[in-house]
């Protein structure tokens, strides 16, 4: 795609292309450097005024129902943080479209605001073991990645402390514990449900590992358990990078921000072949500009930047290997295993608990001393909950209802298994030739479906979930859900992997590519294979680990 340039401005020492999660961290470790960084944002700037945690439903003309959502967001309005008061973050599914076929579709959830959907993530945030950064060597399926959780170790520990990660520590191989601030309270269903799995079963059963401050941290206050964290935290006691990282970056006065930035390719010098900036078209007035930069930096999100890729060469830019765009992953969830505590006290006008961000969570069991199980490899981690829920569906009218609410309530304990997704080569996405998005950027094309590894771990935990349940003395257990649509885990993984090998990865170990050395993809996009656990903090860790790469070639002159 040919774009006319509007002015080439100043040379950047990087080009950062996102402000999530990763972009966040991007910008603050190369502005702290001393590095002159541009950051480029699609969307708008986003305040403290716009958030609305604080907000009651009757504030909300439509009370945030979903369905009341803009018919303009088909996909977004499927998620559960996707709400009346906060849709505007997600995006235009008409203006930024995808395509699929109808027989595999695939649910792609995106933010473009200031911040991108570290405003709205769940906060999971979990290391990842040798259990999964060796596991081919393991079970021999796919490859290791080209670095250990030694390697990686120091930078999830540099993230953790600055963000705030509260948490128990349980000293399991498979869930290597992280710096930890002091951790939420399980509910006493939950408590239940540990002491009993835990004699019954061997099985580990732990609070949450959340990135939402348990105690005043960095200047930021504690979480008072306010509830929907999605709509936004006027506290900032969970980590979302506007308020976190980018604020550090600007407080440098080395960050130029750049909003409403939509980035269509990389610019590159024929002579040199390196990259020498990012070209983007203004979101409002479609007008085409470009920056300079000496290294460009990719936290746009998995799809996303390597969409940008592929749109920036014949046959993708940095793809000599061939798997750009291949090895798409995500985690297959929405298998739950439900029951009810009756020995646990009914509704009392206290019962209710705050509404505390966070769940139970129970770490990967399965193949852990092993290879397979069942004729299925890898596993799978549970999230979920046990709370005091009151009948509002009870019969009755004014005194009687009242008491009825209460007294016909019961303790509900739901487990929810998320379960790991293989890297395999015919998950990937590609550019659609005859589709573009309204600033006329060709999209992407996604190719996923769930292999038989994925249905069996996906229908064994819901059996494991309930099994665990009625050892914990839980009654009316029942199996239920539906499989998720690839994407719907919102943990795009892969398409960009990392490998020691040129000729069967995109990126090198330290995630700048093979092809060009002056491009890194920190996000997503990377990994080689995915484990059960929720990527952000490695995602994260890579990225401060890359920018320490990046400084360090400065200072020896090999950027330019």
């Amino acid at each position: 795609m040919v774009l006319q340039v509007v002015s080439k401005g100043e040379v950047f020492d990087a080009v950062v292309v996102g402000s999530g999660a990763t972009g966040g961290w991007a910008a603050k470790e190369l502005t702290e450097a001393g590095l002159k960084v541009c950051l480029l944002e699609a969307g708008p700037k986003v305040t403290e005024a716009d958030f609305t945690e604080h907000a009651q439903p009757y504030d909300e003309r439509y009370r945030f129902m979903h369905p009341t959502l803009s018919p303009r967001q088909p996909i977004q309005r499927l998620c559960y943080a996707c709400r009346e008061s906060n849709k505007s973050w997600f995006v235009d599914d008409v203006d930024n479209p995808y395509t699929f076929q109808k027989d595999r579709p695939f649910h792609w959830i995106r933010m473009r605001v200031l911040g991108g959907r570290s405003l709205s993530w769940g906060r999971q945030s979990y290391r990842l073991s040798d259990l999964d950064f060796k596991a081919a060597s393991h079970d021999g399926f796919g490859v290791d990645w080209p670095i250990s959780l030694k390697e990686v170790e120091p930078y999830y520990e540099k993230v953790e402390r600055y963000i705030g990660i509260s948490g128990q520590a349980e000293g399991l191989p498979q869930l290597p514990d992280s710096v930890f601030l002091p951790p939420m309270a399980l509910t006493c269903g939950e408590t239940l449900l540990r002491d009993r799995v835990g004699a019954k079963m061997k099985r580990k059963v732990t609070i949450g590992r959340v990135a939402v401050v348990t105690k005043a941290h960095n200047g930021r206050a504690a979480c008072h358990y306010c509830g929907p964290c999605e709509q936004g935290c006027i506290t900032y006691s969970y980590y979302s990078s506007p308020f976190t990282t980018l604020r550090a970056a600007e407080q440098t006065g080395n960050l130029t921000l750049r909003t409403d930035a939509v980035a269509s390719h990389l610019l590159l010098d024929k002579g040199t072949g390196r990259a020498t900036g990012v070209a983007y078209l203004d979101r409002l007035t479609r007008e085409a500009r470009e920056v300079r930069g000496k290294v460009v930096v990719l936290c746009a999100s998995t799809l996303e930047s390597t969409r940008l890729l592929l749109n920036s060469a014949p046959g993708g830019l940095g793809n000599s290997s061939g798997v750009l765009g291949r090895y798409l992953m995500d985690h297959a969830y929405r298998g739950y295993a439900r029951g009810d505590f009756p020995e646990l006290p009914k509704g009392q006008a206290w019962s209710g608990p705050p509404r505390r961000p966070n769940g139970l969570y129970i770490p990967r069991f399965r193949n852990v001393d092993r290879a397979e199980t069942n004729g299925f490899i890898r596993g799978y981690g549970y999230q979920g909950t046990a709370f005091p829920g009151f009948a509002m569906d009870a019969p009755g009218f004014g005194k009687r209802f009242k008491e009825a609410v209460r007294s016909e309530s019961s303790w509900s304990i739901g487990l929810n298994g998320f379960c790991e997704c293989l890297g395999r080569r015919e998950n990937h996405v590609e550019i659609d030739p005859h589709v573009v998005d309204a600033w006329g950027v060709p999209v992407l094309r996604v190719n996923m479906t769930w292999s038989a590894n994925e249905k069996k771990l996906w229908e064994d935990a819901r059996i494991q979930g309930a099994e665990m349940l009625e050892a914990a003395g839980a009654k009316n257990v029942v199996m239920d859900g539906v499989m998720s649509v690839p994407g719907f885990g919102i943990h795009e993984m892969g398409t960009a992997r990392m490998g020691s090998d040129a000729k069967t990865s995109v990126l090198t170990p330290l995630n700048r590519t093979h092809d060009v050395d002056n491009i890194y993809v920190t996000d997503g996009a990377a990994f080689p294979s995915i484990g059960c656990q929720n990527p952000t903090l490695t995602m994260m860790a890579l990225t401060v680990r890359a920018c320490e790469d990046i400084v360090q070639r400065g200072r020896r002159g090999e950027l330019g």
